[in-house]
């Protein structure tokens, strides 16, 4: 498996190339921005992407979704419950922080809790993890989870946006983050990629909290 982490768009987000080197398909996570950098690295490692993936529906992850679906035809896959912040994301970008993006076109596909994202011979569960919006989703398997702005190293996503929920955000990491093996690699939207085992122990904002049954 291939993973390559490439700080994207106005704030330097952390977007993922995820690719089965046997099979040359990828997927694309959460671009958010500079779309020529992200169609660079496909073709230096010789990937072709067979989805284009965001995890939630903030500025900083969707900003360059519009030019990679229009360079490579790939499909654009979005948590079912985030369609209504996609329909608004190039709107409150300008109107909340004074950014413009391009506005994210309406997915292919609409993801639901349960459905499996398939690149190559790579299988990643898709789970419903609101809190930092209410349609985020977290992409889990292969030994790692792009998590998006659920959880960080030492932190975890704001919940002062529209739409978020503290309360939603850590059931979410209690029910699908924190049951998950300790090796298991955590790849989020912002700072060093960091894994569950750690979290557990050092994450401040984690202290307390027990896994959960889904």
């Amino acid at each position: 498996m291939i993973v390559e982490t490439l700080q994207l768009g106005p704030v330097g987000t952390n977007g993922f190339i995820v690719g089965d080197d046997g099979t040359g398909e990828a997927a694309v996570i959460d671009p958010g921005g500079d779309a020529p950098r992200v169609l660079a690295a496909l073709e230096r490692r010789h990937l072709r992407p067979v989805a284009i993936v965001a995890t939630h529906a903030h500025f900083d992850h969707v900003g360059a979704v519009r030019d990679l679906v229009g360079a490579t035809g790939a499909p654009f896959l979005a948590g079912e419950h985030e369609r209504p912040a996609l329909e608004v994301a190039a709107e409150r970008a300008m109107l909340l922080f004074g950014i413009a993006i391009p506005p994210p076109p309406p997915p292919d596909r609409l993801l639901r809790a349960g459905d499996v994202l398939t690149v190559g011979g790579l299988r990643f569960a898709v789970v419903h993890t609101p809190g930092h919006s209410p349609g985020h989703i977290c992409l889990i398997g292969e030994g790692v989870a792009f998590v998006g702005d659920v959880v960080f190293q030492g932190s975890i996503g704001r919940t002062d946006l529209p739409g978020g929920d503290l309360d939603a955000l850590l059931r979410s990491i209690a029910m699908h983050i924190l049951p998950l093996p300790d090796e298991t690699v955590l790849y989020n939207g912002h700072g060093p990629a960091t894994t569950v085992g750690r979290e557990r122990r050092t994450n401040p904002f984690l202290a307390g909290l027990a896994p959960a049954a889904g």
